[in-house]
């Protein structure tokens, strides 16, 4: 056999491997890979499509804990519990400047209404690490002497001080959303383009299902059902968006026989008490559809669509009651073909 022939047999042969390997790629590329666990006292899911069929949990567990160390009011050594126990903090880890800078650009875009400051009115109505406090308008007035974002007097990069040794920082409204977008963007590093993440509700899509073949599709709960039989009132196909929705239907305390909400507006220092039931938020990222889903609660509907129509940032799906207790939805115009309404 001559040294030609040879070169063509062997030719053929890798031509014939390469074809195995990339038809067994093609094959296994529509297998889904699932997994789920448990963080930032809620739960997570995860799925994705990968040709090696990578099972990434113990890499996104210890990304996870690690993201708590820095961002969980519920660790006493985490880099938040520190800073609000001092003056002055210096970083240790890439997501505590991360989240601190969006929030301080949300809150100011939303007038204020987003503010991580109003951890000390968190805890006083029980939605902290603390128990529930008894409740008077003084002492909710005590509280609202060092609550306020301006207490944060300046950061950077490195550092973050605050004028006010007792004003603290909760980035509860915010974290689940970043923790999203952490893990999201840990995955597609390995080279995976269609995931689907989702943390205690909040959730970032990219590329699309393989198995359908069809975009990740979101199922919206309907703020009117019961916890333990959730109903869902619209479905939506984001796109590769970061998702997040707030209500205030499973999040509550009775007090003296009073229902009590879980958002708190930073101004009255109560749970709020408005005619919105649900705001659905869309954005690039999941940490700023997340900020904004509760500065929308904290708003109102009336505010929340003003603020929607006069910027390109953020779109949102909004469940509200009118006067006479009828409900009515706000779409964003770019959401229109995107979301619908179920049996309505």
């Amino acid at each position: 056999m001559n040294l030609r022939v040879k070169n063509a047999i062997y030719s053929l042969g890798l031509v014939a491997v390469l074809f195995l390997v990339w038809n067994y790629r093609q094959k296994n590329k529509n297998e889904m890979v699932a997994f789920g666990g448990e963080t930032m006292g809620t739960s997570y899911h995860i799925k994705y499509f990968d040709a090696e069929k990578r099972i990434l949990k113990v890499e996104v567990d210890s990304l996870l804990e690690l993201f708590n160390q820095s961002l969980s009011t519920y660790i006493p050594t985490s880099e938040v519990s520190r800073f609000n126990k001092d003056s002055v903090f210096e970083f240790e880890s890439e997501y505590f400047y991360e989240v601190l800078n969006t929030s301080a650009k949300v809150h100011q875009l939303s007038k204020g209404t987003f503010d991580p400051t109003v951890m000390p009115l968190v805890n006083a109505w029980g939605f902290g690490p603390e128990q529930l406090k008894k409740i008077d308008s003084t002492f909710i007035d005590s509280l609202k002497t060092f609550v306020g974002f301006e207490k944060v007097i300046d950061f950077d990069t490195k550092k973050v001080w605050k004028n006010d040794r007792r004003s603290t920082l909760d980035f509860s409204a915010i974290a689940k959303g970043y923790g999203v977008d952490i893990v999201t963007n840990f995955i597609k590093s390995k080279g995976i383009e269609n995931v689907f993440v989702e943390i205690g509700g909040e959730v970032f899509c990219a590329g699309k299902n393989l198995q359908t073949g069809n975009p990740w599709r979101l199922a919206i709960i309907d703020p009117d059902s019961e916890i333990l039989n959730p109903t869902f009132i619209a479905q939506l196909d984001p796109g590769d968006k970061g998702v997040a929705t707030s209500a205030n239907n499973f999040n509550y305390r009775i007090v003296d026989g009073v229902k009590y909400s879980h958002t708190i507006s930073p101004y009255s220092g109560y749970p709020i008490k408005q005619a919105i039931l649900s705001a659905t938020v869309v954005a690039d990222d999941c940490m700023t559809a997340d900020a904004f889903a509760t500065a929308f609660m904290v708003m109102g509907h009336e505010k929340a669509i003003d603020l929607i129509n006069n910027q390109s940032e953020v779109n949102a799906f909004l469940i509200f009651s009118d006067s006479t207790g009828k409900i009515n939805y706000f779409v964003s115009d770019s959401l229109k073909n995107k979301l619908n309404l179920l049996n309505k």
